[in-house]
């Protein structure tokens, strides 16, 4: 699947008033002929190309048996171009004015070629100078095919990508916006310079000069002798490689590009990204979210043209995995919407990904598909990165779910936290880890089974519990405590020292429940008066929040409301109220994370657990992936 990313080859095909003429082609390779494997390699590469030979026309278009071996080293997949000779692909892609600046699509046999073929009008002025040069330096076949250009004004150009019939339409679409771009540059450049007039010429010039050679030979000296040429080859070679176009035309002109099915492959390989599923991720993107550079600072700059390179390096600057795109937007001085963009084209072009900013509480555990054989290369180069230390050693410990703070003790040095930081970010540029986030799903339990005894068993236990100390509720099992003990814990990190530790969290609200109640000794100094005044406030105060309560528990159903009743917590008016505001923002539905919750509510995360814990009964908690993030190293 990986080899049908790759281009077969790149056509440039040129039509004016005389006729339409294939003007280069890479690779070389000569298409119209099959090379028999009977015949040594070495007998094969020297033969040339007889002038006088006719050739068969009746197989052109088919795709012979038989290729041979190093021809799927030179770019053409097993061959498959083999059959197409250049006049028949000349007279193919000459299309039509009424077909030109549209895309253009053909199948045949196991090839598929797309294009964008675009006229472009000639600079009378240009013309004329590019004539003159022409009389001079060029032949009379060649001054004709100028004559001719400066009649018409016009001229056709159409860069042609052959491609693997079995391409995915997300990459034919790639390949016919690059073929579109191309020729607006080209555009661009012949109304500026008259830049295309002038590689035409030369290329038609040296077919001329060569016809007695061979043809490869023939395309070798035009990449030699014209620049557009030299870029096509280019273009096609890192296309193969990479994926990252980065290409000058004329000197004057940068065109980047970029094809995510492959440039993805170079930091998870095998895997097959399309625009239509990075738009996806992209779109779920929220100020709460962080961004993770897979490469270094130096390879940013490729992926830019030079007039977008200076926002690029505020955004730079302000970089840190250990914050959210919010806090890096305002270091940046850029508006949240601006830093979208630049970290969505960063990410389109594999130079970051989009992860939660580092910190304790993230939970993580190897991904299914991660390379981790003993042969594998990130052994190495792990240990190379981090002196001392084994991969398999430490990735061992995110064999189950693991937050970082389970793995750090405040008696540990703060460098050992840090190193520990870097090579969870290291094993996530890698793709080594993924990130569990905890869901809620609202789902009372309707069923009768246990009884009324157990109804009255559960109410006792949460009735002991709710007696003991903060201490004492953490610790006891039943509580359940346990499930979120590891969310109060603090990981000292850089850039994080000025936020709050969770503990002090958890005392601040105990502190906030505990009744007053006055002692014994000074109850003789209270009046029969204050005593009937302060039973009947606390009278009118209860009358308030039971009312308070049926009116929240209205948003349920009848089951779902005798569901709630039964639990402790709801006779707390806070509890109920917060339960209530986030049952109606839809939170509750297995569709947002606690971060998301915590970002949008404004509510600490000690807050959030402690209510999931109050109402555990109806409340269904389960940790996986964000959809929106992992879809994108998800598809193969």
């Amino acid at each position: 699947a990986a080899m049908e990313v790759n281009p077969l080859a790149v056509i440039l095909v040129y039509f004016d008033s005389k006729g339409d003429r294939l003007l280069y082609r890479y690779p070389y390779q000569t298409l119209g002929q099959t090379l028999k494997l009977e015949e040594p390699h070495e007998e094969q590469t020297n033969k040339k190309r007889n002038p006088f030979a006719v050739a068969h026309t009746d197989d052109l278009l088919q795709t012979p048996t038989h290729q041979h071996p190093t021809q799927q080293c030179q770019g053409q997949g097993q061959g498959q171009l083999q059959g197409f000779a250049d006049d028949v692909l000349s007279a193919l892609f000459a299309v039509k004015p009424q077909l030109c600046n549209q895309k253009f699509e053909l199948k045949l046999n196991d090839v598929r070629f797309v294009s964008h073929p675009t006229l472009i009008s000639v600079v009378p002025a240009v013309t004329a100078n590019a004539n003159a040069t022409s009389s001079q330096q060029a032949t009379a076949a060649t001054s004709s095919v100028a004559v001719s250009v400066a009649k018409k004004q016009q001229m056709l150009i159409n860069i042609v990508f052959a491609l693997h019939a079995q391409a995915s339409y997300s990459i034919v679409k790639c390949y016919h916006e690059l073929s579109k771009r191309l020729g607006l540059a080209l555009k661009f450049e012949e109304q500026r310079s008259g830049y295309l007039t002038e590689q035409t010429a030369y290329m038609a010039r040296t077919h001329d000069e060569q016809q007695q050679q061979p043809l490869e030979r023939t395309f070798e000296l035009i990449a030699e002798r014209c620049s557009l040429a030299k870029a096509l080859k280019s273009i096609c070679n890192d296309l193969c490689n990479t994926g990252l176009l980065s290409t000058t035309l004329n000197s004057n002109l940068t065109l980047t590009f970029c094809l995510p099915a492959k440039a993805h492959q170079l930091h998870k390989k095998g895997s097959m990204v399309d625009p239509e599923t990075i738009d996806r991720c992209l779109r779920a993107l929220k100020p709460y979210h962080g961004m993770l550079l897979l490469v270094d600072f130096a390879e940013l700059l490729d992926c830019v043209p030079p007039t977008g390179a200076r926002m690029l390096w505020q955004l730079v600057d302000a970089y840190n995995p250990l914050i959210s795109l919010q806090s890096m937007a305002s270091n940046a001085d850029l508006s949240i919407e601006h830093v979208y963009k630049l970290v969505s084209h960063l990410v389109y072009w594999a130079k970051a990904t989009i992860i939660y900013p580092l910190c304790e509480t993230n939970v993580y555990v190897i991904a299914p598909d991660a390379p981790l054989h003993t042969k594998s290369h990130l052994v190495e180069k792990f240990t190379t990165r981090f002196a001392g230390m084994s991969l398999f050693e430490v990735i061992s410990d995110f064999s189950l779910p693991t937050s970082i703070g389970h793995l750090t003790t405040p008696l540990q040095q703060p460098a050992r936290q840090g190193i520990l930081a870097q090579m969870v970010l290291w094993m996530l540029q890698h793709h080594l880890l993924m990130q569990l986030h905890t869901y809620v799903q609202f789902m009372p339990s309707d069923d009768d089974e246990f009884g009324d005894s157990a109804s009255c068993n559960q109410t006792h236990m949460r009735g002991s519990c709710d007696n003991l100390t903060e201490e004492e509720r953490d610790d006891d099992p039943l509580h359940g405590g346990s499930i979120f003990s590891m969310s109060s814990q603090p990981l000292p990190m850089p850039l994080n020292a000025n936020r709050r530790p969770l503990v002090e969290d958890h005392d601040s609200l105990a502190s906030d429940n505990i009744a007053v109640q006055p002692s014994s000794s000074h109850k003789s100094n209270f009046s029969m008066t204050a005593s009937l005044s302060t039973d009947n406030c606390d009278s009118l105060d209860s009358m308030e929040d039971e009312q308070k309560l049926k009116e929240l528990l209205q948003v349920f159903n009848d089951a779902d409301r005798a569901a709630i009743r039964r639990i402790p917590a709801s006779l707390n008016v806070d509890d109920l109220g917060l339960l209530v505001k986030l049952y109606q923002m839809g939170y509750f539905k297995s569709e947002h994370h606690l971060e998301e919750i915590m970002y949008f509510e404004n509510l600490r995360r000690s807050q959030l657990l402690q209510l999931l814990d109050k109402f555990r009964d109806v409340l269904i908690i389960y940790e996986t992936e964000d959809p929106a993030i992992a879809s994108m190293y998800n598809n193969k």
